[in-house]
């Protein structure tokens, strides 16, 4: 982890972020007088080819999971889905 001032931030922010890019900094810390105020971290995206399905086979649900759904909507909304 690396801190730098916000004066070095804003002067080599591109810097910054292709250090967090080529995984050189995991994170980067922004400080004011020492203090610090931020932090900079790259944005790990998970396509979504792989987060679809992600908890198959993790749980069951027993029974009819939908029978109870106009019971539940006459309560809160009064009337039908």
């Amino acid at each position: 982890m690396k801190q730098v001032n916000i004066l070095e931030a804003k002067t080599d922010f591109s810097k910054l972020i292709r250090m967090l890019e080529t995984k050189k900094e995991d994170s980067i810390t922004v400080a004011r007088n020492g203090k610090p105020v931020a932090k900079i971290v790259l944005i790990n995206e998970t396509p979504v080819s792989k987060r679809i399905g992600v908890a198959k086979g993790k749980f069951t649900v027993n029974g009819d999971f939908d029978a109870d759904n106009d019971d539940i909507s006459n309560l809160m909304m009064g009337g039908k889905l």
